[in-house]
């Protein structure tokens, strides 16, 4: 068992636990967004952040990935942090702002506006549909492509992957395009939703009316006639 500190309590964890981890258990909430359990931990959105060290040998690392140290002084919300987070969160704002889960972390941390450039993207490279369909498909269909600003997913040579099951994991993972698909009356069961994003594996006659391609939609369980 390993012994620290997380916001002035101390806590016992099993060796190997992360910080993420150790703070759940004991009922400190820390916000994720490519994080989800039972994947490889990524830190990519560093919604995670927590503060470790004293003084101005502390810094922000992400709770997802960094272990739980013996001795270890962690605080989850200290105004470093909660900046840090708010800074986050109005990035992926203007990322992606028609991301309901987006939405409703800003909502949960008060951010009502960004201060950046407006962008509608539909990828904010969390890496969740790809860690999904390798390590829980066992497909690996998809895959990153590019460094930096050309970062991006897709199939090796963009093309329609022979490994994709079309199960449907990757869009159940995605936080851009997850609940979208609000809708609860039958008449207005199309809400173009869809039409908004661009499959990473998958071909778009694959999708009928801009639905999803599953029965019933993953998002709304609406079904199709």
């Amino acid at each position: 068992m390993i012994t620290l500190n997380i916001n002035g309590l101390r806590v016992s964890v099993e060796e190997g636990s992360t910080l993420l981890e150790a703070a759940r258990f004991i009922g400190f909430p820390i916000p994720t967004l490519c994080h989800m359990d039972g994947l490889t931990p990524y830190g990519a959105c560093r919604l995670c952040v927590v503060e470790i060290g004293e003084g101005l040998k502390s810094k922000l690392v992400s709770s997802c990935t960094y272990p739980a140290e013996e001795g270890l002084k962690v605080r989850t919300a200290s105004e470093r942090v909660m900046r840090s987070r708010r800074m986050v969160i109005e990035l992926l704002l203007a990322t992606c702002p028609q991301s309901k889960t987006i939405q409703d972390i800003a909502a949960q941390f008060d951010v009502h506006q960004q201060r950046f450039r407006q962008e509608h993207e539909d990828c904010i490279l969390c890496g969740l549909c790809v860690r999904i369909c390798k390590e829980q498909m066992n497909a690996g269909a998809i895959g990153f492509h590019g460094r930096g600003d050309h970062r991006s997913i897709g199939t090796p040579f963009d093309i329609k992957s022979e490994k994709c099951r079309t199960c449907g994991a990757c869009i159940y993972a995605c936080p851009a395009c997850q609940l979208r698909c609000t809708y609860t009356q039958q008449d207005a069961a199309i809400c173009g939703g869809c039409a908004n994003i661009s499959p990473p594996c998958l071909e778009k006659d694959i999708f009928h009316d801009m639905m999803c391609y599953m029965n019933p939609c993953a998002a709304c369980e609406i079904k199709r006639d």
